[in-house]
């Protein structure tokens, strides 16, 4: 049995995907990062310079088709095709569809004092996108952007601060244009659990954030989407099919109803436990998307990860 939904047929490094539904029509379609994991080049070279890459279902996630990468995301200046994209966090709000990018500008090969920033997009169709252009944030440094519409009438994003200890912070905004720091919200490598990749959603009556602890999804439960507790851990046991004996790693949440659907990648060849310090060769840094089920049971957040690759779990 296999779990994988999805291989990106032309790097194999697909990570980081988000999944939103194109209004009026049948398509469900995946943004993610597409990671090189054949780049030549010294340290972290291969997981820089990243496109972000589109799969696109018609059958409810049964199947995924490559559709290509994004074109028109880099920041005005810099060499097109030549920077790094990560972790897109597409939403529909207002009339149109948004997407909150990491971004880098040029291809670093290491993680020290290079600045990143959140970048916010715009697009009528997902296909054409608009630079709204940067998004002021704590501090330099910013990455992986999660945006919800909060019980407050604010819309909220969090994302990671790695200048401020890589904790996870919020801001939020009336319109998704204007926003204003709001402060620390998970504790990261100091004083807390390191994290990265926040994501918030709505299911069973509770306000829900994972990140992921890379042991691992870490699970917060809140009434207000303000104040969070932490519940555990899920995705930290390993799937039954060999393509899902590791970690679940970045994931995003779509809601169906009484049930959600857990989009996360794996390494299926990187032993993450032995070698700790990160994929040391081609094959440890392929990647695969897999998916799972979500259920809330008596107030706890429950994962069905054996879910066969072929069900269609974006149906009600």
């Amino acid at each position: 049995m296999s779990t994988a939904i999805f291989r990106d047929p032309i790097e194999d490094g697909a990570a980081d995907p988000t999944v939103i539904r194109r209004a009026g029509s049948n398509e469900w379609w995946m943004f993610y990062t597409n990671r090189r994991p054949e780049a030549v080049g010294p340290k972290f070279t291969w997981i820089h310079g990243c496109a972000i890459g589109i799969a696109v279902s018609t059958d409810d996630g049964a199947s995924w088709t490559y559709r290509g990468t994004v074109k028109g995301l880099d920041a005005p200046g810099d060499v097109p095709g030549s920077n790094t994209h990560w972790a897109p966090e597409v939403i529909h709000a207002l009339g149109q569809y948004h997407m909150f990018l990491s971004y880098i500008s040029g291809i670093p090969d290491d993680w020290p004092g290079v600045p990143r920033t959140i970048v916010h997009y715009t697009s009528p169709d997902l296909e054409n996108w608009t630079r709204v252009g940067p998004v002021a944030l704590s501090s330099p440094r910013v990455i992986d952007a999660a945006v919800a519409l909060c019980p407050d009438g604010l819309w909220r994003l969090w994302y990671k601060d790695e200048n401020n200890h890589s904790a996870t912070w919020a801001a939020t905004s009336p319109n998704l244009k204007d926003w204003t720091v709001e402060g620390e919200v998970i504790p990261g490598d100091k004083g807390g659990r390191g994290h990265e990749g926040p994501n918030v959603f709505v299911l069973g009556g509770w306000h829900w954030m994972i990140v992921d602890e890379w042991r691992g999804q870490g699970v917060y439960r809140s009434t207000d989407a303000r104040n969070w507790q932490w519940q555990g851990l899920i995705g930290d046991v390993p799937g039954l099919a060999e393509d899902d004996r590791r970690l679940a790693r970045h994931a995003d949440v779509v809601v169906m109803g009484e049930h959600a659907v857990l989009y996360y990648f794996t390494h299926p060849e990187w032993n993450e436990h032995s070698q700790a310090e990160g994929p040391p060769d081609v094959a440890a840094r392929r990647t695969a998307i897999h998916h799972g089920r979500l259920r809330v049971v008596d107030g706890v957040l429950v994962l069905e990860r054996d879910v066969p690759g072929d069900v269609p779990l974006l149906r009600t």
